[in-house]
């Protein structure tokens, strides 16, 4: 009789949490999902970047790539969600947003570097792009632009994680609920995304121009410093840092909309199923007692 009394009602299993794997579960997935969507706008916002502009664009371009690269979205979100969600309860929003980032650039820089010349037409098709990416510079040459890349990566992320989860306090606290709705997630999502693509659109010029410069008959730039002076001083001056920002603001916001909203209805899905199945595994201890 006391074994039974010791044992927790249904109603008294202590709420589950996600696991690592969970987190990199609705992370990955609501990341891929997001991008294959919005795929297109980030073609349109590629060409714009590039020294031709969207002079070269052609209906196929929109769609040059993006199941085989979307895939590495998977890993960018997974990192993303998996890391933030781990290291925000012992460090804050913000040092975890810096950490998700960095980590997900092992993910996003290849991916970067195979979409934006697929959609340049640098190379006809994703294989032949791996091939003589590897052939002519080996696994550095996946990782051309690495270092703009990782400059506007970790601040974006950074910005947009740290928005969202300030935002999202602030909503918890009017609403007094435990947990955003899909909705307000999807709103938040697109604030944040929206602030900090805005903030940093001149990276994203540099590194694009980097990556893409193969497309364009003019002489290539010699690194970072010199790429930026070379637009500052004859390619539009400092418009030209914010060559594309519409498009990519058009792309960023949806696409982080997407990617919270799905993340969020994932995880909620993933909790639910943890809960069911303690509230199973105590009922059925009970009965085991009981018998």
């Amino acid at each position: 009789m006391l074994a039974l009394l010791a044992l927790p009602a249904a109603e008294d299993v202590p709420p589950p949490s996600l696991t690592v794997a969970d987190r990199l579960l609705a992370g990955g997935t609501a990341r891929a999902a997001a991008q294959c969507v919005m795929y297109p706008a980030d073609a349109l916002r590629t060409l714009a970047q590039t020294r031709g502009g969207a002079g070269s664009l052609r209906s196929s371009s929109l769609l040059s790539g993006a199941g085989t690269t979307s895939a590495f979205a998977y890993g960018i979100g997974a990192l993303q969600f998996a890391v933030f969600g781990t290291v925000a309860p012992l460090a804050g929003p913000l040092a975890a947003s810096v950490c998700g980032a960095a980590a997900s650039c092992l993910c996003s820089v290849p991916q970067e570097v195979l979409k934006q010349r697929l959609v340049t037409g640098i190379y006809p098709s994703f294989g032949e792009a791996v091939r003589r990416i590897w052939t002519a510079q080996g696994p550095s040459g996946f990782y051309a632009g690495w270092l703009p890349t990782v400059s506007r990566n970790v601040p974006f992320v950074a910005a947009t994680f740290t928005a969202f989860a300030a935002l999202e306090a602030r909503a918890l606290r009017a609403s007094g609920e435990e947990r955003l709705r899909p909705s307000e997630s999807v709103a938040i999502g697109m604030s944040s995304a929206v602030l900090a693509a805005t903030l940093t659109q001149p990276i994203d010029v540099v590194k694009t121009r980097l990556m893409t410069q193969a497309a364009s008959a003019l002489p290539p730039y010699a690194g970072v410093r010199d790429c930026a002076l070379t637009m500052l001083r004859t390619e539009g001056g400092p418009a030209a840092f914010y060559a594309g920002l519409h498009q990519r603001i058009l792309y960023a916001g949806p696409l982080w909309a997407l990617q919270f909203g799905l993340n969020v209805r994932l995880s909620q899905a993933l909790l639910e199923r943890r809960r069911a199945a303690a509230e199973r595994a105590a009922a059925a201890e009970r009965a085991a007692v009981e018998r």
